[in-house]
């Protein structure tokens, strides 16, 4: 990066809006390549000089107040994370740090006896972030396993593949094995039946960002306020996992509610588990996709289960979400409308919130109970 480019990155005083000093953690610029650089600018013409107290970077006047890079106009105070120094260098831009801590999450039983939902974050390496989502059927089973160790089989899969897409597709076919074993291993046949979504997304460095998925559970990522489908739902509505599905042995019927399904058991094409099913064409391979987030623009990924996005579709979550002040809220705000709306299945969600939170305005003056249910879920 030129030093005018970095310059520009910690410029302040002479905007027309005004500007803040950067909050960077003492660690990242322990390096001394970073600290020869930043020397020569801070004592460059028009470049406020900051210092350091405590592991914190600071006002000029002492104030203490850690900023955020709001004044560039990339994010809102309402998330007011330091700058991945080396990140930012290495991509030419500011990157901020998605923190774990400010996700959002929410899970309603809905009308059903048991909540067969999981999902889980975690943190896989320095640079590597985890955000999953499982909706169970037949049992629980093959969503608490998937719970407890789809992170690591992702961690093993990385020691062997850094590409994330195929890291991703090798812990999936590896978990679906492991499943195999564990639920062999209890010796109840009837267990083999259970099955569950997978949807995973994992960010490194805080830009690239991988998701993989079998099943119905979706990954949706805002950007520029309107929702970017990130997922394709796999079930025999599709024509080409319909043809997979008759290829391989299996066939697809209607119930009376025009949902199709295979072998007249399994509303899915893919998925951990429905052991039952693997020999008529249900498979685990997920289907993946490789994004770059733009942080002055995306605002949020959320991962669904079907008991929201078969009743709400992508842009609506994309505006109700919005409106809200903050990840948790919105989260909330999205499931319990879902069960409003009408949704008899567990609801569940994940808010990941990214650099342009707050940012965009939402399209929707108000939510409506007499909405039109026919314009939404699954067949919008």
């Amino acid at each position: 990066m030129s030093s005018t480019v970095f310059s520009n990155l910690i410029r302040c005083g002479r905007s027309p809006v005004g500007c803040r000093a950067a909050f960077l953690p003492a660690p990242s610029l322990s390096n001394a390549s970073f600290l020869s650089p930043l020397s020569s600018l801070l004592s460059s013409p028009g470049v406020v000089q900051i210092r350091r107290s405590s592991g914190t970077w600071l006002y000029r006047d002492g104030s203490g107040r850690p900023t955020t890079w709001d004044s560039f106009g990339i994010w809102d105070n309402r998330v007011e994370e330091p700058i991945l120094l080396p990140q930012s260098i290495r991509y030419g831009k500011p990157i901020p740090q998605v923190s774990l801590s400010r996700v959002g999450s929410a899970s309603l039983l809905g009308l059903r006896q048991v909540n067969e939902d999981r999902f889980q974050v975690g943190r896989l390496s320095d640079n590597i972030l985890y955000f999953a989502m499982f909706d169970g059927h037949g049992g629980t089973q093959a969503a608490e396993y998937c719970e407890t160790y789809m992170e690591k089989y992702i961690r093993d899969a990385l020691q062997q593949e850094q590409d994330l897409q195929k890291s991703l597709t090798l812990a999936f076919l590896e978990l679906d094995k492991g499943l195999l074993t564990h639920l062999s291993y209890l010796g109840n046949a009837s267990l083999l039946t259970a099955g569950t979504t997978a949807t995973v997304a994992v960010l490194r460095d805080g830009v690239e960002l991988v998701v993989a998925s079998v099943g119905d559970s979706r990954a949706l990522l805002c950007r520029k306020g309107r929702a970017k489908k990130l997922t394709t739902d796999h079930t025999p509505d599709r024509k080409d996992e319909r043809q997979r599905i008759k290829l391989s042995g299996g066939f697809v019927t209607w119930n009376s509610l025009g949902q199709a399904n295979v072998n007249g058991r399994l509303a899915m094409t893919r998925s951990i588990g429905d052991f039952h099913l693997k020999n008529t064409g249900v498979i685990a391979l997920p289907e993946t996709q490789r994004i770059n987030l733009q942080h002055h623009h995306d605002t949020f990924l959320a991962l669904t289960t079907d008991g929201i996005n078969f009743i709400m579709n992508d842009q609506e979550i994309c505006d109700v979400i919005n409106q809200c002040h903050d990840p948790t809220e919105a989260a909330n705000v999205i499931s319990e409308q879902a069960l409003q709306y009408g949704s008899e299945d567990n609801s569940t969600i994940m808010v990941v919130p990214f650099g342009a939170w707050g940012k965009q305005e939402s399209s929707l003056s108000g939510y409506s109970m007499s909405r039109n249910l026919a314009s939404s879920g699954r067949w919008s």
